[in-house]
């Protein structure tokens, strides 16, 4: 919706300043998309004086022009410049438009800068309308009268200064699809006062020759009233210079006198009308629905075949006019027409936006009448309408002729002064809310309201309450806290598997990983090859073939997520997601995975070989720091049993008894292969509902318990089978004495030909070093050999090694 400065004040009496207006539109739930002010492009340009224009003595077409110029306004000390000017009619004693060094000429693009033009300096320029966009006139300066106001601004001299507003309408507000109706809502605002829009009745002088008639089909909704007569006599000339300024500011081309009329009701009061050239109509108009095979050539010059549910206007030869979207070519009217039918009439919004819609028209009388024009103001528009006619092209008007009524959309709704508070939070006194409601149109009776016909969106009570508010203005709302349903501090409202979730995304964020979210939907194929894709857990409406299953694990999203990122060229990456996973279609079958894969390498490439490919143990070290956030035991198996989209002797589980906490490793090559992800990738998978809870609830950490007694170290050499793991070794020494033994690592691997040529074929040597930490005295010789004898007979009878001389 566009209109100007002038135009909203035709209808609201006020002395607010346009910043205020804008301001309160917007405040309003009008919101303000743009503003184009005059005075910010042609604001520089003033009305000056041609002291003395002589031929420039070195070219033929140009004139060296003396100017007087007043930059401070009328009434001020005047200037004198020079100006190189190649207009025809520059002359002396020329009063015209003159832009000072500085100034940005719209109609060019050029921003004025002193220059020199075969000699003769130049300060500025003597503009034509074309240079500040008034027309494509050219030829020649502007030429004002003599008693022009020396020094005034130009727009205000021509009236030029009318700023145009461009407001965004809310569909479910189509009263403000007219000047007025923004102008009412300012109004109670407090910003002015609404004029009163005066509309006298036009007495006909004949009756009218066009008659017209609505089937009685159309009448209960679709067409349940029209009005019209003819004027006869009337001049089609241009419109008056007032109106051709506001439509070209609003974007719309003046055309003639009796169609400007029409757009300027429709953007000025929300009435959409139209005029038949009456010396084109054929017998009387009929409002019907088409019929097969019966086509129109629309005022946009396009073909339009209506089908049997659209509504069309038609005299006695076919179709005149789609009605309530757009008229004919045939009947429309131009320079020669002398009588019109002039129409006003109330469509049902649906019935209008379906024909719109199947038709592919849009215009601005389907844009009023699809949301809902004020049906009350069909005939009074005519009558408005047919007054402007009358004074702009003369005439005579015949007599209106109608059919069918207004439809009654009377209703009414309690108002309930209480509930301002209850809804909003904003207090208001009755009186107060009284007033806003009065302003807007509304009637009240008692405690019941009744809305103007204008407003179709007001169905209910708390609509009342809404249009109260909005008028006080919802930013004068002051936040206050909710009470307190107890005293004292609230306690804790996240459960234990939503604060392991957000320690699990913390702690893999803190590890470098980049945090995923993917969708909960995948392939069939790609749930296979994790052991999903069964019809339990297949979509019913998936949203494509891609996401037809519920996902088994979080793998396939973040391996698809590295393949989409390796084929952009990032090769070295770290993604993790923490979400649900579904065993089956059932509740219950759903638990929360923590997952994390690298690729590529450690480390960007640098001079130092701190580069290397990810491992194992990169993901081990990483799903065990994720485990010790969620507070997993720091002792804790770790087995073969892996699932089979891991590799086979690369990955392993970390377990407390049958209970698996994670599982880590290499991903298998086959799945790589089919999720194209380029290889080696390793990842893990953790469980955080499997972790055992704390033993004590309390939110503090526990003491740090430290030894004052000093740490034993001792290393041992074990020869066992080539095919004994490490691992074997490393927890059998761990239980020679849980008490006393602090840590177990090994330090070293002998393998290999050398190895099997020392210690026999088959062979190797695991090298361990274990920490014995006392708590209570320092340990003598005879009890540290004690635990070395235990951790020699556990290893030996754990993996059948020997202890390596």
């Amino acid at each position: 919706m566009k209109l100007t400065l002038s135009w909203l004040k035709d209808h609201l009496e006020t002395t607010a300043p346009l910043d205020d207006i804008l301001f309160a539109l917007t405040d309003l739930g009008h919101e303000v998309e743009a503003v184009e002010n005059p005075a910010d492009s042609l604001g520089a340009f003033r009305i000056c004086r041609v002291i003395e224009a002589v031929q420039h003595p070195n070219a033929d077409r140009l004139r060296v022009c003396r100017v007087e110029t007043w930059p401070g306004g009328p009434g001020t000390a005047s200037q004198e410049v020079q100006v190189v000017c190649g207009a025809p009619n520059a002359r002396t004693g020329l009063v015209g438009v003159f832009a000072p060094v500085g100034t940005h000429v719209p109609g060019t693009g050029v921003d004025l800068k002193p220059g020199n033009i075969r000699g003769e300096d130049s300060n500025g320029m003597l503009c034509s309308e074309r240079e500040l966009m008034l027309s494509d006139d050219h030829d020649g300066i502007i030429d004002l009268p003599s008693d022009a106001p020396l020094g005034e601004r130009f727009i205000d001299y021509r009236g030029l200064n009318d700023p145009m507003i461009y407001v965004k309408i809310t569909p479910n507000r189509p009263d403000a699809l007219g000047v007025r109706g923004l102008a009412r809502d300012l109004a109670a605002r407090g910003l002015g006062k609404l004029k009163p829009l005066e509309i006298a009745e036009i007495k006909g002088s004949f009756p009218s020759p066009i008659g017209i008639r609505i089937d009685d089909t159309l009448k209960a909704k679709a067409a349940p009233y029209f009005t019209g007569r003819v004027i006869r006599g009337v001049k089609n000339g241009p419109s008056p210079t007032w109106m051709q300024a506001r439509l070209r500011a609003i974007g719309l081309r003046p055309i003639s006198a009796l169609v400007d009329i029409t757009n300027y009701f429709t953007f000025g009061l929300n009435r959409p009308l139209h005029v038949f050239d009456a010396g084109k109509v054929v017998g009387d108009l009929r409002v019907r629905f088409a019929q097969p095979g019966e086509t129109l050539l629309a005022l946009d010059g396009k073909t339009y075949a209506p089908d049997q549910t659209q509504m069309v206007i038609a005299d006695d030869n076919g179709p005149e006019s789609l009605a309530g979207i757009m008229g004919g070519e045939h009947s429309g009217c131009t320079e020669t027409t002398t009588d019109v039918f002039l129409e006003s009439a109330y469509w049902d919004p649906i019935t209008v936006a379906t024909t719109g819609r199947a038709l592919k028209i849009n215009s601005d009388a389907r844009y009023r009448f699809e949301r809902g024009a004020d049906p009350a103001f069909t005939l009074p528009g005519l009558h408005a309408a047919t007054q402007m006619i009358l004074d702009i092209c003369g005439g005579e008007a015949s007599h209106v002729v109608t059919d069918g009524a207004v439809p009654d959309t009377k209703r009414e709704y309690r108002f309930d002064p209480s509930r301002m508070a209850s809804l909003v939070g904003m207090e208001l006194s009755e009186s107060e809310q009284r007033q806003t409601l009065t302003a807007l149109g509304f009637a009240l009776t008692g405690n019941m309201a009744t809305p103007p016909t204008w407003r179709p969106d007001v169905r209910g009570e708390a609509d009342l309450v809404e249009e109260i508010a909005r008028v006080a203005s919802l930013s004068k709302l002051v936040g206050k806290p909710l009470p307190r349903l107890q005293p004292g501090v609230p306690a804790p409202i996240l459960t234990s598997a939503q604060t392991r979730e957000r320690s699990a995304r913390r702690t893999l964020a803190s590890l470098g990983y980049n945090e995923c979210v993917t969708y909960s939907f995948i392939d069939q194929p790609a749930a296979a090859l994790f052991g999903g894709g069964s019809d339990a857990v297949q979509v019913d409406n998936p949203i494509s073939s891609e996401m037809s299953h519920l996902r088994p694990d979080l793998l396939p999203g973040l391996l698809r997520a590295a393949a989409r990122n390796q084929a952009r060229g990032f090769m070295d990456l770290a993604l993790a997601e923490v979400g649900p996973a579904f065993s089956g279609g059932e509740p219950g079958e759903q638990h929360i995975e923590a997952t994390g894969i690298l690729t590529g390498h450690t480390a960007p490439r640098d001079p130092y070989g701190s580069r290397r490919l990810v491992d194992i143990y990169d993901a081990k070290a990483d799903a065990e720091a994720v485990l010790a956030a969620l507070g997993a035991p720091l002792r804790a198996q770790i087995n073969r049993k892996v699932p089979a989209w891991f590799h086979p002797g690369r990955a392993g589980t970390i377990a407390l008894g049958p209970n698996t906490l994670a599982t880590y490793g290499e991903i298998h090559p086959r799945i790589l292969t089919e999720m194209d992800v380029k290889g080696p990738v390793v990842g893990f998978t953790i469980y955080p509902a499997n972790v055992p809870q704390p033993k004590s609830k309390t939110t503090t950490r526990p003491a740090l318990t430290l030894s004052g007694l000093q740490a034993v170290d001792r290393d041992f050499a074990f020869v066992v089978d080539s095919g004994v793991e490490a691992l074997t070794a490393v927890n059998a020494a761990l239980g020679a004495d849980k008490t006393l033994i602090e840590s177990v690592r090994v330090f070293d691997q002998f393998t290999g030909d050398k190895a099997e040529a020392q210690m026999g074929a088959g062979k190797k040597s695991i090298a361990l070093t274990v920490r014995l930490q006392p708590s209570a005295a320092t340990l003598t010789v005879k009890e540290i050999e004690a635990v070395s004898a235990k951790i020699v007979e556990k290893v030996n009878k754990a993996t059948g090694g020997t202890l390596r001389g």
